[in-house]
C-alpha cells in the first residue's frame, strides 16, 4: 500500500450446493518496519489465514499434495480464516524466535454461531527454527487456538451442532536438507504436525466433555530441479460425532471407535513458479469398512505477481 503498510485481498470462485460463488478468503493490512514499531513487531488485521499449525498460513496452491491431511479437514474445515487481529514479535537474536497472540470474531469452523461483534476467539503460539550446517534447517512451534461456539443449525434440520467451549492445540516440526548443497537441484523436507481438540458443551442438546487429536508425516524428495515425489499418513483419534466434523458429515460412520486414516503418494512436475503438474493416489478409510481410493490429476498454475511463499 506504502512503506509502512501491506494490504492483501485473496477471493476464490467455488462451487456450493450447485452454485457459484466468490469466496474472500483474505484481506487483510499488515505493518511494515518502516511504521516504526518495535524492531521484529508485526500487527496483522483483518481477515486471514492466521498462524496455526504449519500449514494453516499458507493458501492451498503451495501445498505438497493435492489436499490437506486429516487433522485439517476434520478440526479446522482445511484452514481457518476468521476475523481478527494477530500481533507477532520475532525476536532480535541469533536464533530465528517468533512468539504471537491473536484475537478473532469467531465465525469461522471450529467455532461459527458468534455474535455479530465481540472477541469470541484467542490465539497464541510460539516457534523456533535455525541451521544445522550449510545444507540443514528446521523449525518448530506450538500453538492454540480456543473460543466459544453456539449451536446452530446444520444439513439436517433436525440435529445441532455444538455449543460450548473449543480449545486446539497443535504441535509442528519440518526438516529441510539439500543433499548436494544446492536446493534447486535436490532437497528432502520432512513435516509433521499433531492436533489435539478439546470440547466442553453440549452436542445435540446433551452434556457433552470429549477430546480427540489427529497427526499427519509427510516426506517429499525434490530429486530434479523440475521434478519431486512425496508420501504422507494420516490419522484422527477419538472423532465420532459427524456434525462436528466436515471430513465426517457426509460419511457414514462404522462402529464407534472407528480411527479415520489416509495415506497419499504424488508425483509432480514444475514447469516455473507459476505452473505445476501433480499426479497423485490416496487410500482412505473414514468410517468402520469403507474404503476410498483416488486418483487426482492436478494442474496448478498462478497468474501475476505475488508475494514469496513462506518457509
Amino acid at each position: 500500500m506504502d512503506d509502512k503498510f501491506l494490504g492483501s485481498l485473496t477471493a476464490a470462485i467455488v462451487r456450493e450446493e450447485g452454485e457459484q460463488i466468490v469466496e474472500l478468503e483474505e484481506a487483510y493490512v499488515q505493518t511494515l518496519p518502516q511504521l516504526g514499531l518495535l524492531r521484529g513487531l508485526t500487527v496483522k488485521a483483518g481477515r486471514a489465514f492466521w498462524t496455526f499449525g504449519y500449514m494453516n498460513e499458507h493458501h492451498a496452491h503451495t501445498d505438497d499434495f493435492a489436499d490437506r491431511p486429516l487433522p485439517y479437514r476434520a478440526f479446522l474445515n482445511r484452514a481457518f480464516n476468521d476475523d481478527g487481529i494477530e500481533v507477532s514479535w520475532v525476536l532480535p537474536i541469533d536464533l530465528y524466535a517468533e512468539a504471537g497472540a491473536g484475537m478473532f470474531r469467531g465465525e469461522d469452523f471450529p467455532f461459527g454461531g458468534s455474535d455479530a461483534s465481540g472477541i469470541e476467539a484467542w490465539s497464541v503460539f510460539a516457534r523456533v527454527g535455525g541451521d544445522i550446517g550449510a545444507n540443514l534447517n528446521w523449525r518448530a512451534g506450538g500453538y492454540v487456538l480456543s473460543g466459544k461456539a453456539k449451536a446452530g443449525r446444520v444439513s439436517n434440520e433436525d440435529a445441532l451442532t455444538f455449543s460450548g467451549d473449543t480449545a486446539l492445540y497443535a504441535g509442528d516440526v519440518r526438516m529441510s536438507w539439500a543433499p548436494t548443497g544446492n536446493r534447486r537441484q535436490q532437497e528432502v523436507t520432512l513435516q509433521a504436525e499433531y492436533f489435539w481438540r478439546e470440547e466442553d458443551g453440549t452436542y445435540n442438546e446433551v452434556a457433552f466433555d470429549d477430546s480427540s487429536s489427529g497427526w499427519y508425516v509427510q516426506g517429499v524428495y525434490q530429486f530434479a530441479q523440475q521434478w519431486r515425489a512425496g508420501v504422507r499418513a494420516s490419522q484422527l483419534i477419538g472423532v465420532d460425532e459427524p456434525e462436528r466434523s466436515p471430513l465426517l458429515r457426509d460419511s457414514p460412520l462404522g462402529a464407534p471407535g472407528h480411527n479415520p486414516i489416509a495415506y497419499a503418494v504424488m508425483l509432480d512436475w514444475t514447469n516455473s513458479e507459476f505452473s505445476r503438474l501433480r499426479l497423485q493416489y490416496a487410500h482412505e478409510e473414514l468410517s468402520q469398512g469403507n474404503t476410498d481410493n483416488q486418483v487426482v490429476l492436478q494442474y496448478v498454475m498462478s497468474i501475476g505477481a505475488h508475494g514469496a511463499h513462506r518457509y
